[in-house]
């Protein structure tokens, strides 16, 4: 076994092939008890639908006559119907879709490449056994199980833009040809459209050790830096048109307008909140200025325990125990100047990660290959003085590892409700339209409004129940369809004929909803209330029931502000009331 290694190794086209194909073979034969999964956070339906309209050769869906009914977590409805996220990770769902009709065959393949990418990266740094070791730990780690390979979040194509950013920077120290700069400049447009920020740092990071190193050695070879710059141009005006036909603005990416005009938190904790938008549904209000607003004040008052979470967090999923034993030469790897650029590349990078509000591992993935350079680095050094031993016992342990996460993984696969709802109502006859109505204390993270490309052709289509005339206008656009209602918060969940359900008016949302026809003018509300009303006084409470009457939707609660104390018996005004009702977000 050993011999057969070192004979892969050496065939250095050979290992980064074999490195390729080994998580896909394995993956493959888990797929007996690890299926291909059920999307289930947002992130993963806004990339599914980026692959659905790049299916269908389009950049951006048109508007839909009746967005307002689709409008969710980070995706535009307005002025196009697109994903709001970069478009790598839709690029290779796609490619998926499109060639193996499934997008996480997409998923699956940009696992094998990223490890193809990680062992090409390790041989322009390391002898070619050792580089082959590092890409078994990477795809024993990240290749087979977690939710790289398990979900459609992404991670490994950012990841692979890293490994030949990373990889080409030693083969040009070493012999500058134009070649290592195309692969650069690839890796760099991977990552400007997978993980823009941290891709960005990343660069910056190697164009600086890329510069010091012309400075030091006095060369300034053109074929290095002129394929460069024109990858660099391709890319920005790639980019603008991708954009332009998303935004309108070949400057303004698509995520920068989604989060300008349908969020209040910031990115980062050193930047103050948005004012708060206009909502179409208590929904995505809850969800921009309650939860995100929420966690943004936590991450900026609690900076420095955050920190420490982040660590945490990063920490567990690329290395965890086991990785990190290497880690322990980290005083030799100091000492040695091969070594010490990784270090100081790694360190560079992860200022990137510092002061954003958020994170999820994939946020790291352009360093990944760095990360197990370093931690090969760190192995070697132990090699040396634990004896021939160590490296054969630390494969076996990491094996081990995988296998038991494998079977965790098979056995814990979480019960998707949504997935389930969907292959129930699929294999009914007919086309479908779902009302979704959620509960007072629904997980926002649960969310099950998100369609494919074209919704007019989807024989599912997932709607937000709105207000009573809207709802009414949705059914007549959608005539023929069998229309249901959902209430996953009310058990048993499953759907019911909307005919039959139980009415429920529309929680709030502020007057001056743009999407809201019976809530957009203030002006016709008043009206609509005045005309309902049998007189001009009543206490907070009437007035509430006659805008509910007028509107089909309902009433903020009037306790916060509507009395004055607690003596409900009281009348006010229409005007008194109306001033109220104004100021509720």
């Amino acid at each position: 076994m050993i011999s057969l290694f070192l004979r892969v190794a050496r065939r250095k086209r050979l290992a980064v092939l074999v490195s390729a194909l080994a998580p896909l073979v394995l993956r493959a034969l888990a797929l007996a008890w690890l299926p291909p999964p059920q999307p289930r956070v947002h992130d993963e339906f806004s990339h599914l639908l980026a692959a659905d309209t790049f299916a269908h050769g389009r950049l951006a869906n048109p508007q839909h006559p009746f967005w307002v009914h689709f409008e969710s977590m980070h995706i535009l409805v307005r002025p196009v119907y697109a994903s709001a996220f970069p478009i790598g990770q839709g690029a290779v769902l796609a490619a998926g879709q499109i060639l193996l009709g499934h997008p996480w065959a997409g998923v699956w393949l940009s696992v094998g490449l990223m490890c193809g990418a990680i062992c090409w990266m390790l041989q322009g740094w390391l002898p070619p056994r050792w580089a082959l070791l590092g890409a078994a730990l990477a795809i024993m780690r990240l290749g087979v199980s977690g939710y790289w390979m398990n979900s459609y979040w992404g991670g490994a194509v950012a990841a692979a833009g890293g490994a030949l950013v990373a990889g080409a920077l030693p083969r040009i120290m070493r012999r500058p040809h134009w070649r290592h700069a195309v692969v650069m400049g690839l890796g760099l447009a991977i990552l400007a459209n997978s993980r823009t920020f941290e891709g960005a740092v990343f660069g910056l990071a190697i164009g600086v050790a890329l510069l010091v190193w012309m400075r030091r050695s006095g060369a300034a070879p053109r074929q290095i830096v002129i394929p460069l710059a024109l990858i660099l141009a391709l890319i920005v005006a790639g980019m603008g048109y991708c954009f332009a036909r998303v935004t309108g603005r070949p400057w303004l990416a698509p995520y920068t307008l989604y989060r300008n005009s349908m969020t209040m938190a910031p990115h980062f904790v050193w930047q103050n909140p948005r004012p708060r938008p206009l909502y179409n549904c208590s929904e995505l209000r809850h969800f921009y200025s309650g939860l995100e607003m929420s966690q943004y004040l936590e991450a900026r008052t609690s900076f420095l325990a955050g920190l420490g979470d982040k660590f945490l967090d990063y920490w567990r999923f690329y290395l965890g125990p086991l990785l990190s034993i290497p880690l322990l030469a980290l005083p030799w790897l100091w000492k040695d100047r091969k070594a010490r650029l990784p270090l100081w590349l790694g360190a560079a990078f992860s200022l990137s990660l510092v002061g954003q509000v958020w994170h999820n591992p994939h946020y790291a993935a352009p360093a990944t290959g760095l990360i197990f350079l370093i931690v090969v680095m760190g192995l070697r050094r132990l090699g040396r003085l634990a004896g021939p031993w160590l490296v054969p016992c630390f494969l076996v342990a990491c094996a081990a590892l995988l296998v038991f996460h494998l079977a965790t993984d098979g056995r814990s696969l979480p019960g998707l409700q949504r997935a389930r709802v969907l292959r129930q109502i699929e294999a009914l006859p007919g086309n479908h339209l779902v009302f979704m109505r959620y509960g007072v204390w629904h997980d926002r993270g649960d969310e099950w409004v998100y369609n494919g490309a074209d919704i007019d052709q989807s024989r599912v289509v997932w709607a937000r129940e709105l207000d009573r005339a809207s709802n009414e206008k949705l059914m007549r656009y959608f005539a023929g369809r069998h229309v249901w209602l959902m209430e996953p918060d009310r058990p048993p969940a499953r759907p019911v004929p909307y005919e039959t359900a139980p009415y429920r008016p529309m929680p709030f949302v502020q007057l001056g909803a743009p999407g809201i026809e019976v809530l957009r003018s203030p002006d016709q509300v008043r009206r609509a209330v005045l005309a309902k009303a049998q007189s001009t006084l009543y206490g907070c409470d009437g007035w509430s029931y006659y805008f509910t009457e007028a509107t089909g939707v309902e009433s903020p609660d009037v306790s916060h502000g509507c009395y004055t104390g607690n003596d409900r018996s009281q009348k006010v005004t229409f005007d008194q009331w109306f001033a109220w009702l104004r100021r509720q977000p």
